[in-house]
């Protein structure tokens, strides 16, 4: 009687510590410099275990398994109180979430099924709302994530950033004027997606090619060769990150311009990007968001500096013009449905560029 007693008692605590561990699983924190993250993006690595990164559409990958995943990041809380928007995948299921304060801990992941997950995590607010610092991951393991080999850089202004894309939380007009910024859903990060490549958003909400809007004192080829792409100091290491393509979308804040200024300025990014990147396709694009008075305008000015470029020998360079303007988002930017269309009109012309 007595051993029946100990058998049943030592079933029921294997049954219940069995019980226990599956409820709570051990999580364990994977610091930022674990060889299983993958960035992609302008990114600060002076602090390895807090690397900083300001550039909408920045982004982090991995693996990781088990049911239970939390998220440690840092966050500048530029003037006190601006919080970024991040765009956060599980296995392809998004959602947006936005820090509450200097040092955050989110629970991203809960009751997942055992095995292993993809997860994804992506800026969706641009460099005027100061820098994030990923600490690490607090979750039973990590692996290393599939990366494509096809890599695409996007140069632009709020249209490439992502200003306006997202109302699904804050209306348009309402709260402040970076809560409808959403990287993730922009033109760049679809198309990217759409030819399984990697995206790299080199944009800054209201930047111009010679001329700025919204009182910015920095114009676009100051700032190209910086990780802060709002003048800061560090230098970026273009050997990071080689894109296949590189597509510029400037002109919207600079509106119609003298012709010989905006096209000798062009030009000159354009060498600068060749200079960086020898042998990959620059694409031209027109202002997505332009209206009738300036659409005509870049379209010539654009023709003329791709023919010019050409003449000179670099023939890997070409122009895009997409089909109409595109205002139904916030200040007349392009929603997230229109995102998609003029992803897809891009997604078909670098097929046919590139033979993807």
């Amino acid at each position: 009687m007595k051993k029946n007693f100990l058998l049943l008692l030592l079933a029921l605590l294997t049954f219940f510590s069995s019980g226990f561990s599956k409820a709570v699983p051990r999580l364990t924190l994977f610091k930022a410099d674990n060889k299983h993250f993958k960035y992609t993006g302008r990114v600060d690595f002076t602090d390895p275990q807090k690397p900083r990164f300001w550039s909408p559409g920045v982004y982090i990958t991995t693996k990781f398994t088990g049911t239970e995943c939390r998220l440690l990041i840092n966050d500048e809380e530029m003037h006190g109180k601006t919080h970024n928007y991040i765009e956060v995948v599980i296995d392809g299921k998004t959602s947006r979430i936005q820090t509450t304060g200097k040092t955050n801990s989110i629970v991203i992941a809960k009751g997942l099924p055992q095995g292993v997950h993809t997860l994804l995590i992506c800026k969706d607010t641009e460099s005027g709302m100061g820098y994030l610092e990923f600490v690490g991951l607090m979750c039973e393991g990590i692996r290393s994530p599939h990366q494509p080999k096809r890599m695409i850089e996007y140069i632009g202004d709020s249209i490439t950033a992502g200003a306006g894309v997202d109302a699904t939380a804050v209306p348009c007009g309402k709260g402040e004027w970076y809560d409808q910024h959403n990287a993730y859903l922009t033109y760049g990060a679809r198309t990217s997606r759409a030819l399984n490549a990697q995206w790299q958003l080199t944009a800054v909400a209201g930047i111009g090619l010679i001329h700025s809007c919204c009182n910015m004192n920095v114009l676009l080829p100051q700032v190209y060769d910086k990780i802060y792409l709002r003048n800061d100091s560090l230098l970026y290491n273009f050997k990071s990150y080689k894109p296949d393509v590189v597509t510029i979308c400037l002109g919207q804040n600079d509106g119609p311009q003298d012709s010989v200024k905006f096209c000798s300025a062009y030009v000159k990014l354009i060498d600068s990007v060749r200079s960086k990147y020898p042998k990959t396709s620059i694409v031209c694009l027109s202002s997505p968001m332009a209206d009738k008075k300036l659409t005509p305008v870049l379209h010539k000015y654009l023709s003329g500096i791709v023919q010019y470029v050409n003449a000179q020998g670099d023939k890997r360079v070409s122009k895009f013009f997409f089909s109409r303007s595109f205002n139904s988002g916030c200040d007349n930017h392009p929603d997230a449905d229109e995102h998609e269309i003029i992803a897809k009109e891009l997604t078909a012309y670098i097929k046919q560029l590139k033979n993807w």
